[in-house]
Formats: structure tokens, C-alpha cells, sequence
């Protein structure tokens, strides 16, 4: 084997090890009896942000819908909305790990798809992966791969689930 070679293979195990450790790399949780009053989504920086107050406790950042750039209009279009709703419910049972539905869609909202002869949508969650996909957790974030969903990583979403009580309001920018 040449030098050259070994150096690319060492390189590349390297280079391994550093994703691996990375993607399993602990993060500080928040206080236990902490509670955000507010999210924030930036759509064009791929950001969540919560906050308690006006103060900062935490951004993440997400993955959005498969066509992430204008408001969504209607079923299956792949964006994620744009406007203000709240935390309405959420589900423990769902398919990504963990999510809380978005109060999407808005009367206004249903109203324009029907002018349009079409769905608005709906089921627009903040959740985390996809069931047994975790490994990607710290990954997930580098294509917007929901259908108008906002994605966060399954120990970000366990976080945002205990912050986060139903009726906190989301605002959602372009």
C-alpha cells in the first residue's frame, strides 16, 4: 500500500470517529420545572427558538417541509406554514418520536384553500425522527425532509415536550 493511501484510510477513520462521537455528544438539558411561554420559528435559518419571557432558553435547529420557501397553502404542497397558532395537543404515540400539534390550519387559512377548491392540510406537528431513525438525530437537520412538519432531533423534542405545556403560542416566520 502506498503512503498516500494510508493517509486517506487514516483520515477517513478519523474522520468517522469524530461524526460518531459528535452524534452521541450529551447536551445540557434545561431546569427541571422550567416552562417556555413562547416559540419562535425562523424559517429561513431553520431555528426554534424558546423563550420564557422575552429571555432565550434554547434554539434548535430543524428540518421543515420538503419545500420549504413560501406559507403553506394547501395539502401536500411539502411547506410548512407561516402565521401564529399555539401548542394545541400532543401525541406519545406518534410515528417520529414524540410531537406536538400546531393549531394549523387558521379559519382564514381553510377558507382560502376552499376558494381554491383544495385542502388546506393539517397534522402540522413540531416532532422528532422518524421511529428507530435516531441516530441521525444531530444529522436530521441538513435536508428539509418533512411534509411540512418542524423536525427537531428525538432528545430535542423529549426537551421541547417537557418545556412546552399545551396552549403555548408558536409563531411561525418565513
Amino acid at each position: 500500500m502506498s503512503r498516500t493511501l494510508l493517509i486517506v484510510i487514516a483520515i477517513l477513520f478519523l474522520s468517522m470517529g469524530v461524526f460518531v462521537c459528535y452524534a452521541k455528544w450529551p447536551r445540557n438539558a434545561l431546569a427541571q420545572g422550567l416552562t417556555a411561554d413562547r416559540i419562535v420559528v425562523y424559517k429561513s435559518e431553520r431555528k426554534l427558538v424558546l423563550l420564557k419571557g422575552g429571555d432565550v432558553l434554547r434554539e434548535y435547529r430543524v428540518a421543515l417541509g420538503s419545500e420549504p420557501i413560501g406559507a403553506k397553502e394547501r395539502e401536500g404542497d411539502g411547506k410548512t406554514p407561516e402565521g401564529r397558532y399555539t401548542i394545541d395537543t400532543r401525541n406519545p404515540q406518534s410515528k417520529f418520536h414524540l410531537s406536538l400539534h400546531v393549531s394549523y390550519p387558521n379559519p382564514e387559512q381553510i377558507a382560502h384553500a376552499k376558494q381554491q377548491g383544495e385542502s388546506p392540510g393539517g397534522m402540522i406537528m413540531i416532532h422528532g425522527l422518524r421511529n428507530g431513525t435516531g441516530f441521525f438525530s444531530r444529522f436530521h437537520w441538513l435536508v428539509d425532509w418533512t411534509a411540512g412538519c418542524i423536525a427537531v432531533s428525538n432528545e430535542e423534542i423529549e426537551e421541547i415536550w417537557r418545556v412546552v405545556p399545551n396552549g403555548t403560542p408558536i409563531e411561525i416566520h418565513a
